[in-house]
């Protein structure tokens, strides 16, 4: 029998995922979407094809197998699953892929479980244009059946390879999530101390980028390209500050319940301070740069931006 997909959520992220289960995922049935706003469902379905948009995410749960959410913050996930354990849930696979605290996911998973469901933690490591090329790191955790039903949705569909935790409770993989966040945090913020040092010594950011591209190819470029082409500044970010602070208050707050000592990336996370506060709704992460350039006396702009 033909499973039945669904998508619940179609941020920047949700939107690219869904396109690659569609194009690259090779379903029988069409994908069913939903999202809060739904003329977002609607667009989309029309540009992708190959999916019908759902009335209420009720809905979409009802009539589906296998249900993808990726919601911006807990509260949303939560009151989704509130709402939908009131109904027939037995034999259905939730593949949560919003960034939550461990324990919180462990509340969902008691409830899914005791529904008769199952519920996977997936969160996913790369930003949307990464998500859209499938290019993306997928963390799967919860029993190793659960995991199985949807690894043929994965490796070559919506992401580059995944870290698996098949068999171990999907708190893991949220708590995964947390400790590289670290890396990734500290990447830009190192990035953006390596950028201006060239910049302000005269090597200039060419070698610096040729160096990168050898050594560290992948998302070091991503953003150095940012940096460099002034890409940080003056437009929509791809990954809102707030949420990105929503995850930086849940990785220092677990830093602080076990004793570790993160000065690197607190160091970060008060640059991001700075840049909502200079750039407003439009900063972005790789605005970590436009900072260390205004502590090192230069402007926050670089200059280089070009309106297309």
């Amino acid at each position: 029998m033909a499973v039945q997909l669904a998508f619940i959520g179609l941020g920047n992220m949700g939107q690219a995922m869904s396109k690659n289960l569609v194009q690259k995922g090779n379903l029988e049935k069409p994908l069913i979407l939903w999202n809060r706003t739904l003329s977002r469902a609607t667009s989309l379905s029309e540009n992708i094809g190959h999916s019908i948009v759902a009335e209420s995410f009720q809905d979409a749960v009802s009539r589906s197998d296998i249900i993808f959410s990726c919601i911006s913050d807990k509260q949303g996930v939560r009151a989704i699953i509130d709402t939908v354990l009131k109904g027939d849930l037995k034999g259905k696979l939730f593949v949560e892929c919003s960034t939550v605290k461990p324990e919180y996911i462990d509340a969902l998973v008691t409830d899914v479980r005791a529904a008769g469901a199952e519920l996977v933690a997936m969160p996913v490591f790369g930003e949307p244009t990464m998500a859209e090329a499938g290019v993306i790191l997928c963390v799967p955790a919860g029993k190793a059946e659960a995991v199985d039903r949807i690894k043929p949705y994965l490796i070559g569909v919506i992401c580059k390879g995944i870290v698996d935790f098949s068999g171990e409770e999907p708190s893991k993989a949220d708590l995964l999530k947390v400790v590289g966040n670290v890396f990734v945090i500290n990447m830009i913020e190192s990035l953006a101390e390596g950028h201006v040092l060239a910049e302000k010594t005269g090597l200039g950011v060419g070698k610096l980028q040729e160096l990168l591209a050898a050594m560290f190819p992948g998302p070091y470029m991503i953003f150095s390209m940012k940096m460099s082409t002034g890409d940080y500044y003056g437009k929509e970010p791809l990954v809102s500050l707030d949420l990105i602070q929503h995850l930086a208050d849940m990785t220092i707050d677990m830093a602080k319940e076990s004793g570790t000592s993160l000065k690197t990336y607190e160091t970060a996370v008060e640059h991001m301070k700075t840049v909502k506060s200079h750039a407003g709704p439009q900063g972005d992460i790789t605005g970590l740069y436009g900072v260390v350039r205004m502590e090192s006396g230069l402007q926050y702009e670089n200059g280089k931006r070009k309106e297309i």
